[in-house]
């Protein structure tokens, strides 16, 4: 079916974004130095003493993320109980992602973990947070979630539209000449 709308052979590919750019390689250069940390470790402490690290890790992550989690959930049945919502904050997420750093094994995360725990590591973190995320909601241009919806429910990128009239070949006619109800 044509449109009549021209459409251009050579398709500009949308730009990727420097995440997902460089977020693969990112990863991949933290794992290697995780790696190269734990067999430093090893050579200089023995095995045994990594795998305690790493055991100590996993345990401790475990402790962190099980009282954040209690914590979190004591909050919002307190603010329920009072007839409104919990209080914002709080470094409960931050102190789970703490807890999630801990469990991964290696000794870079397991710093990054520790250091996170820190009440002025965590409202540093906090802060910057919130200052990014408002900076780039205000960049962002108004209604631009709504076009993205918009785009996603059309079926040409282009956004055009074109009228027409549906003609059935089969016609479902009953014996009396009248068409069935639309409803039932």
């Amino acid at each position: 079916m044509t449109t009549g709308a021209p459409t251009s052979p050579y398709t500009a590919r949308p730009r990727r974004s420097r995440l997902r750019r460089y977020l693969p390689l990112a990863i991949a250069a933290w794992l290697v130095l995780e790696i190269w940390l734990l067999t430093l470790v090893a050579d200089v402490a023995g095995g045994p003493v990594v795998f305690l690290l790493l055991v100590a890790g996993v345990v401790g992550g475990s402790v962190v993320i099980k009282r954040a989690g209690r914590r979190a959930f004591r909050n919002l049945n307190e603010a329920l109980q009072r007839g409104g919502s919990p209080q914002r904050g709080g470094g409960n997420g931050l102190t789970m992602l703490a807890g999630l750093l801990l469990i991964i094994p290696g000794l870079v995360s397991d710093a990054a973990g520790l250091l996170l725990l820190l009440p002025p590591v965590q409202k540093a973190v906090s802060r910057f947070t919130e200052n990014t995320l408002e900076k780039r909601l205000r960049a962002a241009a108004p209604g631009s979630l709504g076009d993205v919806f918009q785009q996603a429910r059309m079926h040409r990128p282009d956004g055009k539209v074109v009228p027409g009239e549906v003609i059935r070949e089969d016609d479902h006619r009953g014996p009396d000449g009248q068409r069935p109800p639309l409803t039932r």
